[in-house]
């Protein structure tokens, strides 16, 4: 991902910037396997970020389910399983985490973290996994620490994806709770 927000992931020349032509950006719609798993799961990712977009602390925070799910709790929640699935199956070195990600720590914000801070890891957590995505093959083989099992990035890359999508559905009924604002994506400006 640039730092303009277009997708550098794409294969066949396509650099995947602008419009396809169906309303949908960024994506290769002739890349390679690895190319068009990545621009998918980040045009999740995006869509994640999105949810947070306008919002002050206190909304980004608030619990608005019976299980206490927020906006901004799933972001955490979701850095902290690519650094697991991505970083950690692959024996990479990751930051070390202020919480248990083997407890639903992971899916909340704590008084002490802001949007900011939380948002920023999450970041980080994307570049690790970034880096394993380009410097592995989709053959590549990792062990989970928490699993029996072992698991191929493209196994990874398709969990993630279905992963972040999920999360990214739940906030966008979150979302919409809050104030109203649903997609999944920025609308046109």
């Amino acid at each position: 991902m640039a730092s303009d927000g277009t997708n550098t992931a794409a294969g066949d020349g396509d650099t995947g910037n602008g419009d396809t032509g169906n309303g949908d950006t960024g994506l290769p719609f002739h890349g390679d396997e690895k190319a068009t798993l990545q621009a998918n799961l980040d045009r999740v990712r995006d869509a994640v970020l999105w949810k947070l977009d306008g919002l002050d602390e206190e909304r980004a925070r608030r619990p608005m389910t019976p299980s206490g799910t927020s906006l901004l709790g799933l972001v955490k929640h979701l850095a902290s399983v690519e650094y697991g699935w991505f970083v950690e199956s692959f024996g990479r070195e990751g930051e070390p985490l202020w919480f248990d990600p083997y407890t639903d720590e992971d899916m909340r914000a704590g008084p002490d973290e802001t949007t900011e801070q939380i948002v920023a890891f999450y970041g980080r957590a994307r570049a690790a996994a970034d880096r394993v995505i380009t410097e592995l093959p989709l053959d590549a083989v990792g062990r989970p620490p928490w699993r029996e099992h072992s698991v191929s990035l493209r196994w990874v890359l398709v969990h993630m994806l279905e992963e972040t999508a999920r999360h990214a559905g739940h906030m966008d009924i979150v979302r919409e709770l809050i104030d109203g604002a649903a997609g999944d994506h920025r609308p046109e400006a």
